[in-house]
């Protein structure tokens, strides 16, 4: 097992290598870079923008100079640089690292990767690791929680539902977890906002952050009950909609275990039914639920906290991420990206350990992966 777990660890590195190099020329070649961004945003806030790169001349005159050299019918490769001067565009490239070749910039990349040393994001002024961990504890009470009480409902609920098959029991929650399935996780999120956030009714949860502000102040005890008291309703718009493909997956997955030669078998030999079930269905029936696992938490961790974040205003990595995208931060994009891809690759390997601690049967040494 030990020589597997170091076989799958190795192959972390070339995995990740070739995620990065797909992100990296795909993201580089999009239009609408860095330095297009600088370039509107220097359009848009005027002076002020243009103080910022000018040197021996000042902005009204590097304008004026760039106006000059437009009339005599020269232009910028970037849209919107018409008027700048080839100065200003070429100290803004230079400052994001675009004077240098597309492959020159991704070795650079890789190569400081390999040094963990992550970069600076362009817009931020902050190292990208320092924003990565002061985003990671929402990202991660987000995930964890909303991964953890899902499974916790879902398994027990799809064998019961197995168990008690075409029963009212059956009929009533497949019902209900078919409405709650179909309620939109934003939509359920701004519903308990309205009701128990002070958005009309009551007040009985906070609506932003992730603890108060006074809570380094606290005790131990009030620390932990007022950072549950945040995470209620997050987590509660979070999940509403995770119950139902778990649900069902739990109990075709014991439905069709139980009507397996080895089930007939064990109740023929007079064991009882809790034993059957728990003792010899419970194993084979779990490995599809738990095979799920890493991609479920890496869902929860990341994607699928993006409009739970803004509407609670958590600052994560969802959101770290979206307004990365949207500025064109290289730096943070492919940082994230490293970390996204680095946890999802551990969380396979959690759910090759964790198949081992549910089925011992399962022998990972005796593979050639």
């Amino acid at each position: 097992m030990l020589a597997y777990i170091l076989r799958r660890l190795a192959l972390i590195v070339p995995t990740l290598f070739g995620i990065m190099v797909l992100n990296f020329f795909i993201i580089q070649t999009a239009p609408g870079g860095p330095v297009e961004q600088m370039i509107a945003r220097i359009e848009g806030t005027a002076v002020g923008a243009t103080e910022r790169f000018s040197g021996s001349s000042s902005g009204g005159e590097m304008m004026q100079r760039g106006q000059n050299q437009e009339g005599r019918g020269g232009e910028s490769a970037y849209r919107g640089a018409r008027g700048l001067p080839p100065e200003l565009i070429k100290r803004i490239e230079k400052m994001y690292g675009f004077d240098k070749p597309i492959y020159e910039r991704f070795w650079l990349m890789i190569r400081n990767y390999a040094v963990f040393d992550f970069g600076d994001s362009f817009f931020r002024n902050r190292r990208v690791v320092d924003l990565v961990l002061d985003k990671m504890p929402v990202s991660l009470s987000l995930g964890l929680w909303t991964t953890l009480l899902v499974y916790l409902v879902s398994i027990p609920l799809g064998i019961g539902k197995a168990v008690r098959d075409g029963s009212r029991f059956d009929l009533s929650s497949s019902t209900f977890l078919i409405v709650l399935n179909a309620i939109p996780g934003f939509l359920f999120a701004i519903l308990l906002v309205v009701l128990f956030a002070g958005g009309r009714y009551f007040q009985w949860f906070p609506l932003r952050g992730l603890v108060s502000d006074d809570w380094h102040s606290l005790g131990l005890v009030p620390r932990i009950a007022d950072y549950l008291w945040h995470m209620v309703l997050p987590i509660a718009s979070m999940v509403v909609g995770g119950f139902a493909g778990l649900t069902f997956l739990t109990k075709n997955s014991f439905i069709d275990e139980i009507g397996k030669q080895y089930v007939m078998t064990a109740r023929a030999k007079g064991l009882v039914e809790r034993r059957v079930l728990y003792g010899h269905v419970f194993r084979n029936a779990m490995l599809i639920v738990i095979a799920g696992f890493p991609a479920a938490f890496v869902s929860a961790l990341f994607t699928g906290s993006l409009l739970t974040e803004v509407i609670f205003s958590l600052d994560g990595l969802g959101l770290l991420g979206f307004e990365a995208a949207i500025n064109r931060d290289y730096p943070v994009i492919f940082g994230t990206l490293y970390f996204f891809g680095l946890i999802g690759l551990v969380m396979n390997i959690v759910g090759d350990l964790v198949y081992t601690v549910v089925d011992p049967r399962i022998d990972f040494a005796t593979r050639g992966a």
